[in-house]
């Protein structure tokens, strides 16, 4: 008899790898160790204290990026209650990509070199701290990393409104933290430094 045909072996199928994705890159960031995000900015980088500017943190920013450019300003002048302009607190640009941040005071003891800084509404080169005439303003701390090294000041260095400018086509990535402030009270002021103007007794003497 003839034999019987074999069974037909039915073909195995391998199931696919499955292809793990890239981690995706941190998005570009900007922070301070002097203040959290929407908090309060402490009054040493004020005009009611040393006006230092606060120290500032970058990073995620895109390896494609040449320079960074910062921009801090306060679009609530001047009363938050009705905003009439926006006024701008220090502007620069050409930092070098790979700076991670700035250090607390850094507008008066030194920027990453290459940093080119241009005018506040101060028409000054320098960081000009909040200095709110009424009400609690918000102060937008605003980071661009750019595909270009941009032009070095000139005998006028650039203000907020020019560097916008010689951005617009250049921008890889911005990202911003915003802090607030508002002036102390006059009674409060003055009630505390009176309390600190009154020397304390031992508990022996008498008054």
């Amino acid at each position: 008899p003839p034999e019987p045909a074999p069974k037909p072996v039915k073909p195995t199928r391998q199931k696919p790898t499955p292809i793990k994705p890239a981690p995706a890159k941190p998005a570009m960031a900007i922070g301070s160790t002097a203040f959290v995000a929407d908090g309060a900015i402490p009054q040493v980088h004020t005009c009611e204290g040393a006006d230092t500017s606060p120290p500032l943190a970058f990073r995620g920013v895109p390896s494609g990026a040449k320079t960074l450019a910062l921009i801090v300003d306060d679009p609530d002048a001047p009363d938050p209650a009705a905003p009439k302009r926006t006024y701008v607190h220090w502007v620069m640009w050409n930092l070098p990509a790979a700076t991670a941040g700035l250090a607390e005071n850094a507008s008066s003891e030194g920027l990453p070199e290459g940093t080119a800084v241009g005018r506040n509404d101060w028409d000054k080169t320098t960081w000009g701290g909040p200095c709110p005439p009424i009400g609690r303003h918000r102060y937008f701390f605003k980071l661009y990393a750019l595909d270009t090294t941009l032009p070095p000041p000139g005998a006028k260095p650039w203000n907020k409104a020019e560097l916008h400018a010689a951005m617009a086509g250049h921008i890889v990535a911005e990202t911003q933290i915003v802090g607030t402030y508002q002036k102390a009270a006059k009674g409060k002021a003055i009630g505390k430094l009176k309390k600190a103007a009154k020397p304390k007794l031992p508990a022996t003497a008498k008054p």
